[in-house]
């Protein structure tokens, strides 16, 4: 891992109650299909990676699962801890899951929502396989952010503001992709050997932010986290400006959940 990559996964700590209120969370159906595609049954025990502040957490608990709760960030746990009080099955652990010491064939169900790409892909699937029962499976899902034709165009102009005022921000100029142009996880997951077919599921979604939310939404982004004050204040305001004058103070974001289950070999 690089020390980039290294710094930029500890950023979300620093505004764990802001992620927790703005971050989006996961379509219904999604923890629906991962309870029926991984078979895991009614007291199977399950382990996150990176659970943050379990906002995928609470609907496994929900279902009454037992879960133990990986979690990097102290700040992150923290919250975590007190969104998942009334689940004494549930545990949360502050540590990296490279140093946790992995309880092997203890688990049913490994989950991991919007993480698993912070961590070695050589340590976080032989660690994830070991941690496992035989019976056991994996389930990896995302957030993505696709094209939405109800954006009305924002996205499209929002980039020359980047360009201008935050161009360390810009990887390409490639338009949002649609759903079926995202980039997907099956080969990887394959190419470990660990695990058999892996079974691949998608919801799209759309979600509508005013400039003061988006703004908090962006404040939770690493990469943005990253900018010096002046720079994220000065671009902030730029965005701010142009939602409220030219979109009507109010932009729509699409969304493209994917989900990766596959059972150990």
């Amino acid at each position: 891992m690089t020390d980039e990559i290294s710094q930029l996964r500890t950023t979300f700590n620093q505004v764990a109650l802001l992620y927790d209120q703005v971050r989006p969370g996961y379509p219904e159906a999604l923890f629906d299909d991962v309870v029926s595609l991984s078979e895991i049954t009614p007291d199977g025990r399950i382990l996150e990676i990176g659970c943050g502040t379990g906002q995928a957490t609470v609907p496994f608990a929900h279902r009454g699962y037992c879960i133990l709760c990986i979690e990097l960030g102290n700040n992150l746990a923290t919250v975590a801890q007190k969104n998942l009080a009334a689940y004494p099955q549930v545990e949360v652990r502050n540590i990296a899951f490279e140093d946790w010491v992995t309880e092997e064939n203890a688990f049913d169900l490994v989950i991991s929502a919007t993480a698993f790409h912070w961590l070695d892909p050589s340590i976080a699937y032989k660690k994830t396989a070991q941690a496992l029962t035989s019976e056991g499976a994996i389930a990896l899902f995302w957030n993505e952010h696709v094209h939405t034709d109800a954006s009305n165009g924002f996205f499209e102009e929002v980039q020359e503001l980047y360009r201008r005022l935050a161009p360390e921000l810009v990887k390409d100029d490639k338009p949002l992709p649609r759903e079926h142009e995202v980039p997907g996880k099956t080969d990887e997951i394959q190419q470990t050997g660990l695990f058999g077919e892996v079974v691949y599921r998608s919801y799209r979604w759309d979600a509508t932010y005013n400039s003061a939310s988006y703004l908090n939404l962006l404040n939770t982004y690493s990469g943005h986290l990253n900018l010096d004050r002046i720079t994220r204040t000065r671009f902030f305001h730029a965005i701010a400006e142009l939602i409220n004058t030219e979109f009507n103070g109010q932009i729509t974001k699409g969304y493209l959940t994917t989900l990766y289950i596959a059972h150990l070999l």
